[in-house]
């Protein structure tokens, strides 16, 4: 294994997407650069490839990756909710996007986003803007906290951890932080860490992850060409039900309510689905890369003229 992060569910998101020679991707989660290096190998000689981060670690690494391809690839330090502003319309043959955090960002634990090692509470994919985790655990009302660990987190004791980390603040550390969260949640036998949807939820709250989907899923479709393909990983089941919905409604044609007997919505298709359930991780796939284990794909064709 080399030092770059695994691009997840690689052939499947290739097999999605169908490159050809000559055409475009737009990446908007470029990461290291793994999907975009395998999609400048299948659409040579002169295929492209416009990719968004908000990381500058991660552009940084995906610049090193794909100096073979210089001259076919454009790194944009923007989140791909600003794709209409550098993309034009219907100009692109394909667009990914892959959701949520990578093994870089979870392995650096200054970066503050996993309790395996401590570090500060940050959790930003840009960590020279916006708000940290410490900035919310420390400031947000007790009801304000909880609402968010809830929403978020789906965690059923949120109003236990909210109440405990408001009377341990400050907290600034991650261990700290998954401390308190440990102590506030009863044991009720599960395998997975107690701290572990807590942290979910200030991630997404402090990266504005949940509207940055729906506010990027129209704008991918309107800079795809007419039988350009969109494919979305999603990594838990907020994220996959905003897609799974657009992607449903985007291909019907009336979306009236059911019990409205005339149509007036006037609504036309603007997708196809090419995948009616989402496609997982391979066993093979996961043994050599547990992040996997909980990806999704999703893969939709604009249609019209």
């Amino acid at each position: 294994m080399d030092n770059y992060h695994l691009p997840v569910l690689l052939h499947e998101v290739l097999g999605g997407l169908a490159p050809r020679p000559g055409a475009h991707l737009v990446d908007g989660t470029l990461g290291a650069g793994g999907h975009a290096a395998a999609w400048l190998e299948a659409s040579g000689p002169n295929g492209r490839v416009t990719g968004f981060d908000r990381d500058p670690a991660a552009l940084a690494l995906a610049a090193e990756r794909l100096a073979p391809y210089a001259g076919r690839i454009g790194i944009i330090h923007a989140s791909h909710t600003e794709l209409a502003r550098h993309v034009a319309p219907a100009s692109a043959d394909a667009v990914l996007l892959d959701l949520g955090f990578s093994s870089m960002q979870i392995d650096d634990p200054a970066r503050g986003f996993s309790f395996q090692a401590n570090g500060p509470l940050d959790m930003r994919f840009d960590p020279t803007a916006g708000e940290s985790a410490a900035d919310l655990v420390n400031t947000l009302p007790e009801t304000s906290l909880a609402d968010l660990i809830y929403e978020y987190g789906e965690e059923r004791f949120s109003r236990r951890v909210a109440r405990a980390i408001c009377l341990a603040r400050p907290l600034y550390t991650t261990h700290a932080l998954a401390e308190v969260v440990r102590r506030a949640v009863p044991r009720t036998g599960e395998k997975i860490d107690p701290a572990t949807r807590t942290f979910q939820a200030l991630r997404i709250a402090v990266n504005g992850e949940l509207e940055a989907i729906r506010a990027t899923l129209p704008q991918a479709v309107a800079a795809l060409r007419p039988g350009g393909r969109l494919a979305v990983i999603s990594f838990h089941s907020l994220e996959d039900r905003i897609v799974k919905e657009y992607f449903r409604r985007e291909a019907q044609g009336c979306i009236c309510p059911p019990e409205q007997l005339i149509c007036t919505c006037q609504h036309v298709p603007s997708l196809r689905l090419i995948t009616r359930k989402p496609i997982t991780a391979t066993p093979a796939e996961i043994d050599a890369n547990p992040r996997a284990r909980s990806a999704k794909l999703r893969v939709a064709e604009k249609v019209g003229g």
